[in-house]
């Protein structure tokens, strides 16, 4: 099925809960554009834009952007698709970021994917990583051929700092005390679906039958 009226739509979900997963599989099914915010700040920087230098500065030192800066980027992007529709990733991120977004632009659904934090510290915790390629393993799922050592290099692999269990279960919570806000402020809207689970491959079908669902409900009045 792919959605021939335009909606717009948000994505929620704590690192690891498998949020990119879903996301690609609703732009795949429904062929709406898919926005993430943390690329389109990192293609700022690449494009060394008049900004660049103040988002650099920010996410090097792994600070949140000012709301107004990143506002400016996400409604700048939504505002030349926002006939097609899109899914947001990334963004919202705090309540005051929802609330701008409100008032630029409103959202039609908002999926929010909710897996349980020792689910999502199994999952980070045997993940490793080929530095100087990017190339990632998991020791559950995708293990290198030789332990510790990249396939195609041999070069030895590392864990970054934030996979580790303790740095994970602090990035929850913190991912947990922004986000719960952004969520009741949706759930008052009326507009806020949460799915809750262990994997992906289960996840997923609740997303798509409610989506099958909404697409085809009448477009309610947008403003903006």
């Amino acid at each position: 099925m792919s959605a021939n009226i335009a909606r717009r739509l948000v994505i929620l979900g704590a690192p690891g809960s498998g949020k990119g997963t879903i996301a690609s599989r609703i732009v795949k099914t429904y062929g709406m554009p898919h926005i993430v915010v943390g690329d389109l700040l990192r293609s700022h920087i690449q494009r060394k834009t008049e900004e660049s230098k103040t988002i650099k500065e920010h996410i090097d030192k792994g600070l949140l952007l000012p709301d107004d800066l990143v506002l400016k980027f996400v409604a700048g992007e939504l505002k030349k698709i926002r006939e097609k529709g899109f899914l947001l990733d990334g963004y919202p991120r705090t309540l005051n970021q929802a609330k701008l977004l409100d008032k630029e632009m409103k959202v039609d659904h908002v999926v929010a994917l909710n897996v349980p934090a020792d689910e999502i510290v199994n999952r980070l915790k045997d993940r490793w990583v080929h530095a100087s390629s990017g190339r990632v393993y998991n020791l559950l799922w995708n293990p290198p051929k030789v332990a510790g050592k990249d396939d195609e290099t041999g070069e030895a692999l590392s864990q970054r700092d934030d996979d580790k269990p303790e740095v994970i279960r602090s990035r929850l919570d913190t991912y947990d005390k922004n986000t719960n806000p952004i969520a009741e402020f949706y759930k008052k809207k009326g507009i806020l679906q949460e799915f809750h689970g262990r994997e992906s491959d289960k996840i997923w079908p609740e997303v798509k039958k409610y989506l099958d669902r909404v697409l085809k409900e009448p477009v309610r009045k947008q403003a903006a």
